[in-house]
């Protein structure tokens, strides 16, 4: 009995084992954007306030639909409200007053009450409000899905160029300690002078050094990246793309000459979603002159005892209905109204000289993205020619310094060189990737909108 409790518990807590074990996820870098245009935390908010826009408007909405309220209320007087009056009325004395209560102890009233909006012109400003609104939702989400593509991109191209420094670092490890131990032998011999094998120990620390730095930025380009996904940043990611042929499919020189049409850019969508919202904030101060029409009608029933009795089929109750009608003209508001017109003019004035700011900042982007992705590209092309000069005058010195025909310190420089073009190298592939995104980005490629009508019933 012991020994099976035992395997049964073995089992339970393997299994609960297993079911924490956190999911693992592989992508390539199309199938990271598609997930994290899903996933990423931003991103879902940004789909709520399009859901949230869609509730704001049903809601201004249904302030002009008919609205129906109940009220039901029981009162108890404990202690009835005595009145007096001329005792005479009774046959009592003339000028003397006889002390008398109204009404029952115990009453009960029910009554339901229907208004309607006629006519209110912040009302019809409202519903256009929230249209407007609806529009910037759309286009803010639009706007962070742009961003978290970008963001994706880069993190995917940081997570591979910590990869490569750590591949080239190790590699260039090993070749140093192979040096190191072959000078030292040449030391012992006599042939060389100790200085070789110490600048030797130096190379080697420098490279320790940016290994260790380059494990542990890897450590944190991967947590990054699985922010920006939109997981844990625990969970263990494989990314199935190399970094040599993602930046080969990132060179494409037609987006060198691509146009832009300003207002389908996302940014001045928005900007000139802030020109509508302060155009309607200044037609809503400008309606409230306007009179305000409503009207009600309510039908109700009352009952009244001395006791409660209200429950009883034999309880007389009395119903009574209203009909009624409400106009509120605004007449006078000593200037309120007046400064509050001018006010959001100003507001107004304001959003559409930011407009015409963003129109040219976009300009502007535009041509600095092209520059900088033309300047990555040609960039990448050098540093791929100086990686190549590097190997040669590293490989050339190595075998002199090997023959004995130059110093420890002809060779050092020539290994610091062509460390410093590796990571040259491999920074320029990142920099075609990320100046890439940042051009489609600018250029609203690809297009990732998303309408109210795709969001409608998912929260």
């Amino acid at each position: 009995m012991t020994k099976n409790l035992l395997i049964f518990s073995f089992l339970l807590f393997s299994a609960m084992g297993f079911s924490q074990e956190k999911k693992a996820y592989s992508f390539n870098l199309e199938e990271a954007v598609t997930f994290a245009l899903d996933s990423n935390y931003t991103s879902i908010n940004a789909r709520r306030d399009i859901a949230k826009a869609i509730k704001q408007k049903w809601e201004t909405t249904a302030q002009g639909l008919p609205q129906i309220d109940g009220n039901i209320s029981y009162n108890n007087n404990l202690k009835q409200p005595v009145s007096l009056i001329p005792a005479e009325f009774g046959g009592g004395e003339p000028g003397t007053f006889v002390p008398i209560t109204f009404g029952t102890k115990q009453n009960a009233n029910a009554v339901a009450t229907l208004n309607q909006l006629i006519f209110d012109g912040s009302y019809l400003v409202g519903l256009k409000a929230a249209k407007a609104f609806l529009r910037f939702s759309e286009n803010a989400n639009e706007k962070t899905r742009l961003e978290v593509r970008k963001g994706v991109i880069n993190g995917y191209g940081s997570v591979l160029l910590a990869q490569q420094l750590i591949d080239i670092f190790e590699k260039n490890k090993t070749n140093l300690e192979k040096n190191l131990y072959e000078t030292r032998k040449i030391f012992e011999n006599g042939l060389t002078e100790e200085e070789s094998v110490e600048q030797l120990e130096i190379t080697l620390l420098d490279v320790e050094t940016q290994l260790n730095n380059a494990r542990r930025s890897q450590a944190i380009a991967k947590q990054m990246f699985n922010l920006a996904l939109g997981i844990d940043v625990e969970t263990p990611v494989t990314l199935t793309d190399d970094l040599d042929k993602l930046t080969d499919a990132n060179i494409s020189l037609a987006l060198l000459n691509d146009s832009l049409n300003v207002e389908k850019n996302v940014d001045y969508k928005i900007a000139n979603n802030l020109v509508e919202q302060r155009y309607f904030e200044n037609r809503l101060e400008k309606s409230k002159a306007f009179p305000r029409l409503s009207a009600f009608v309510n039908y109700g029933t009352s009952a009244n005892s001395e006791d409660f009795t209200f429950f009883n089929g034999d309880q007389i109750w009395y119903q009574s209905s209203v009909f009624g009608v409400s106009l509120n003209v605004p007449i006078f508001s000593s200037g309120m109204r007046s400064a509050a017109n001018q006010r959001t003019r100003i507001a107004l004035d304001q959003a559409k000289t930011d407009l015409e700011q963003t129109e040219q900042q976009i300009k502007l982007d535009l041509t600095t993205a092209q520059s900088n992705y033309q300047f990555a590209i040609d960039n990448y092309e050098n540093s791929k020619k100086n990686i190549a000069l590097a190997e040669r005058i590293e490989n050339k010195n190595q075998i002199k310094f090997t023959e004995g025909l130059s110093t420890s310190f002809d060779l050092r420089q020539a290994q610091t060189q062509l460390y410093s073009a590796q990571q040259q190298y491999f920074q320029a592939m990142l920099q075609v990737i990320n100046e890439k995104a940042n051009l489609e980005t600018v250029l609203n490629i690809p297009q990732l909108r998303i309408t109210s009508e795709e969001i409608k019933g998912k929260f």
